[in-house]
């Protein structure tokens, strides 16, 4: 037993010694998170045209939920976080803030898009925002997702390259 106990007691020891390396780690990238999102954006932005939406600016919504006369905003986004809503918005403090979300723009720029709904209307008012703000807003997780859009991406032209390979082959099997 008492080879059991030791290794039990050297395995939780490790496990401590791992949880406050990364606590250490953790508190370091927080210091440094703001860089290291203005980073990943920069290398990000060429891709946006390609993986990024065209997100919806205004429409109107008919009796069955569907949206029509609709208008997208010209700039190709990516979602990374949604919050809870900063109540008004800042363009017509009438208007109701229903959806908030954090895009990032192919213009390497950061926005709040904030959507408001009366019944009938769908519009849409967009926010520029510093990297700090995005991260004191939504959090780190949108350094994950933006991780994520790029990794699908790659798996997306993986899927694609392995694709025309295997219909070449198909069509010159003498090359392939």
């Amino acid at each position: 037993m008492d080879e059991i106990e030791a290794g039990f007691d050297r395995l939780v020891k490790r496990i401590e010694e791992s949880e406050k390396e990364k606590t250490v780690l953790a508190d370091e990238v927080r210091k440094s998170d703001v860089a290291l999102l203005t980073r990943m954006a920069k290398s990000t932005k060429v891709m946006i045209p390609q993986i990024g939406l065209n997100m919806l600016e205004r429409g109107k919504q008919d009796t069955k939920g569907e949206l029509y006369d609709t208008s997208f905003i010209r700039k190709k986004m990516i979602a990374l976080g949604k919050t809870d809503t900063v109540g008004v918005r800042p363009d017509n403090p009438d208007r109701k803030v229903d959806d908030q979300f954090c895009v990032f723009s192919e213009d390497g720029k950061f926005y709040e898009l904030l959507y408001s709904f009366d019944g009938f209307l769908v519009d849409s008012y967009l926010q520029p925002i510093t990297p700090e703000q995005a991260l004191s807003c939504y959090g780190l997780e949108i350094m994950v997702m933006l991780y994520y859009a790029l990794r699908d991406y790659l798996k997306g032209e993986e899927e694609l390259i392995n694709a025309l390979k295997l219909t070449l082959s198909y069509i010159y099997p003498e090359k392939f």
